[in-house]
Parts: structure tokens; C-alpha cells; sequence
């Protein structure tokens, strides 16, 4: 439709709609001009009918004349503009729908473009690629990190040690049966104090400790 209307290069195609659209923009910018013009010629000659209608009819009655004139002249611009501006309406519409599937088709070139070395099974495959390298690394990483001398079973280590434990507890088992039981010191030869000193001793004691309260509490 495109070609059909404009033709030319593709350059003319992408101009020509902008210069319809200027063109019609000013044409219809000196139409309202004329509309105002003829608007005011009409306000004019109606004051002159007005003026004249009682005092001179001729003149009333030409004045009427030349404004039905332009009256019908003020009818077929306004028509125009009508005609112009839904033009141009339309212009603008298949011209903004012109230049958005422009840009669409654009976009869908570049994507192409983009995607002409991919499809899902590509992709797929970089994928799983990536992965096994993934694992790979993890399993150099493992390799790595694994001490360099003879590895030692958990659980020899666990019950060499359980065996140590035991023998320690044995031990100490044998060490309590084996040794004999203390034997009380021998007070047989230490002289008894009279029952008269002990109980001077004790009564020292409790004055000393009975004078130490009455300093404590000021008496």
C-alpha cells in the first residue's frame, strides 16, 4: 500500500508523510485565517444592515447581500478545514503505524540477528558443558584439599582410644584394693590434761569470745 501510494526510494517513503503532514498543517492554518477573516466581514456587514435597516434600505439590503456572500464562502472554508484536519488525522495514524512496524521489524532483524547462532539444543549443550566442568572443579578442589600421607581409619583411632581408657580405669581399680587402709595414730602414750584445765581452757575461750562481741557492738 506503502509503495503503491508513495514509490520512490526508501528515503522518499520515510519523507513524504512528513511533508504531507507540514503541508497540511500550514494549509490548514491559513484556512482558519481566511474563517476569521470572513467571520469578522460578516459581523461587519450585519452592523451595516442593522445600521441602515431604518434609514436606508438599499444599503441595508446590499450589506445583507454581501453577507450571505461570504456567509456561503465561510460554509465551504469551515467544509475544508473539516476535510483537511481529518486528513490529516489519518496521515498521522498510518504514519505512527508506519514508523512502529518500521521499529518492530528493526527489533525482530536484531533478534535474529542475536539468536542465528543459538537454538535450544545449543544451549542445552553449553549448558551441560558448564556443569561438568562445575563438577569437575569441585572434585580438583576435593583432590586438593586431601593430606598428602597415609589416611587413618576413624574408627581404629576410636577404639585404640576406648582401649586406653579401660586400661587407665583397671589401674586405678588395682591401685584402691592393693593399698592398705590407714591406721589411726597412736595416742596410748600421750598424757591426758586434767578435767580442771580443760574446762579453765574452755572458759577462757568463751570470756575472749564473749568480750569480742561487746567491742563489736561498742558496749
Amino acid at each position: 500500500m506503502w509503495n503503491y501510494m508513495f514509490g520512490g526510494s526508501q528515503t522518499q517513503k520515510k519523507e513524504l508523510p512528513k511533508k504531507a503532514i507540514v503541508e497540511l498543517r500550514e494549509h490548514i492554518a491559513m484556512l482558519n485565517k481566511k474563517e476569521a477573516h470572513l467571520e469578522q466581514q460578516i459581523s461587519e456587514q450585519d452592523g451595516i444592515a442593522r445600521k441602515n435597516v431604518s434609514t436606508n434600505k438599499a444599503v441595508a439590503k446590499n450589506a445583507i447581500k454581501r453577507k450571505k456572500t461570504f456567509e456561503a464562502n465561510l460554509v465551504k472554508i469551515q467544509a475544508q478545514i473539516d476535510s483537511l484536519e481529518s486528513q490529516l488525522t489519518a496521515i498521522e495514524s498510518a504514519n505512527l503505524n508506519l514508523e512502529t512496524m518500521r521499529a518492530m521489524k528493526q527489533g525482530a532483524k536484531a533478534m535474529k540477528q542475536i539468536h542465528g547462532d543459538f537454538n535450544v539444543d545449543k544451549v542445552d549443550a553449553t549448558m551441560d558443558e558448564i556443569r561438568e566442568q562445575v563438577e569437575l572443579s569441585e572434585e580438583i578442589s576435593d583432590a586438593i584439599s586431601r593430606p598428602l600421607g597415609a589416611e587413618v581409619d576413624e574408627d581404629e583411632l576410636d577404639e585404640e582410644l576406648a582401649a586406653l581408657q579401660q586400661e587407665e580405669l583397671d589401674n586405678k581399680m588395682i591401685d584402691s584394693v592393693s593399698t592398705p587402709a590407714k591406721k589411726l595414730p597412736d595416742v596410748s602414750g600421750v598424757p591426758k590434761l586434767p578435767a580442771v584445765a580443760t574446762k579453765v581452757e574452755e572458759d577462757d575461750e568463751d570470756e575472749e569470745a564473749l568480750r569480742a562481741l561487746q567491742a563489736e557492738m561498742g558496749l
